[in-house]
């Protein structure tokens, strides 16, 4: 997509000073800025690039005065920050205006859904599906039965609804998610032997839920594994059977909850974090990263560790941890003067 200066200053209100007609098509560093790009200048650390840089159009603050000449048009507004952030959420509202069904894809004569629906090549809808409003359904998606799906929903490339599903409003599903499969259940015979246990409940994800790329959330064995609103799970997350994830809970890439786990709201829980099963993590518990949790945590918990321990324990350990063979010798040299004595 190409755009002028004077389209540009006309989505952030701005003022431009320079070449009206130049047009850009792509976005850059200020300091990387090349012919056709658009950049912006926020942080003073960066001025220095704005004399050099080659970016076709700068969006900068009112208040900037130049020291020397600019090769760059300036696009002057309040905020340069928050009109580049707007300037961001514009580009990806036009990129993402798809709509229509492609072609080849396949939807069961008893799907149900919305009038703006995007449904990209090689997806599947399976039956009595039902789909809201303004959904975004991109290629290569299956959507298994009975599976619901709110308004405004963005499923990507390559993600996997299974049965049953319940997806609310305002969603994101990132390529290769994994919504509703079984979860791990087996049960050992006398012969050491594995059975499955049948799972035959669904996975509920509220309003306004972001699930990362690779993320993966079980099917419940009974009932619902629930994640509640505003949650944000990054990529390649394993959430098992039966957990349910508080409000606003943002959980870091490769962390996995075992089964019957239920988690707070407000909580933020770091990368690589292991949680055993069937455990209450309270509200505003913070988790720090490749800790291991094997116990309740009790609300406005700080953990880390592996058996977690209290922060603020766990970093007066790690001290005295280092200073170990310090202590150890020392100890020697007491014990030896002991004897000599």
């Amino acid at each position: 997509m190409i755009f002028t200066a004077t389209q540009i200053a006309g989505i952030l209100n701005g003022e431009i000073e320079g070449d009206e007609t130049v047009e850009v098509y792509k976005l850059a560093k200020i300091e990387e800025g090349t012919k056709g790009s658009l950049t912006f200048l926020s942080n003073p650390k960066y001025t220095q690039y704005i004399y050099s840089t080659n970016a076709s159009i700068t969006i900068v603050d009112k208040s900037f005065e130049p020291e020397t000449a600019i090769k760059s048009t300036l696009i002057r507004v309040d905020d340069a920050y928050k009109a580049f952030t707007q300037l961001l959420e514009y580009y990806n509202m036009v990129k993402m205006n798809k709509a229509g069904i492609e072609q080849p894809s396949f939807i069961s004569e008893t799907a149900i859904y919305g009038d703006s629906i995007y449904f990209g090549a090689f997806s599947y809808m399976g039956d009595n599906v039902k789909i809201g409003e303004n959904a975004k359904i991109f290629p290569n998606v299956y959507i298994g039965d009975n599976v619901t799906i709110g308004d405004n929903v963005v499923v990507f490339s390559g993600a996997k609804i299974y049965s049953e599903t319940i997806i609310g409003n305002n969603c994101v599903i990132h390529s290769g998610a994994i919504v509703g499969a079984d979860g791990f259940g087996f049960t050992p015979n006398e012969k050491g032997e594995y059975s499955k246990v049948p799972q035959i409940g669904n996975v509920i994800i509220n309003d306004n839920v972001d699930v990362g790329a690779g993320t993966t959330i079980d099917r419940a064995t009974l009932g619902s594994t629930i994640i509640h609103n505003g949650v944000k799970l990054d990529n390649q997350i394993q959430i098992a059977h039966n957990v349910e994830i508080g409000e606003h809970t943002a959980i870091a890439a490769q962390t996995g909850v075992a089964g019957s786990t239920k988690i707070g709201k407000h909580c933020l829980i770091g990368g690589q974090v292991g949680i055993a099963g069937h455990l209450i993590i309270g509200n505003n518990v913070r988790i720090q990263a490749q800790s291991g949790i094997g116990r309740n945590v009790k609300d406005g918990e700080s953990i880390q560790g592996s058996p977690a321990l209290g922060y603020s324990d766990f970093n007066k350990s790690y001290v005295h941890f280092k200073n170990l063979p310090k202590i150890v010798d020392r100890i020697y040299e007491l014990e030896k003067k002991k004897n000599n004595n």
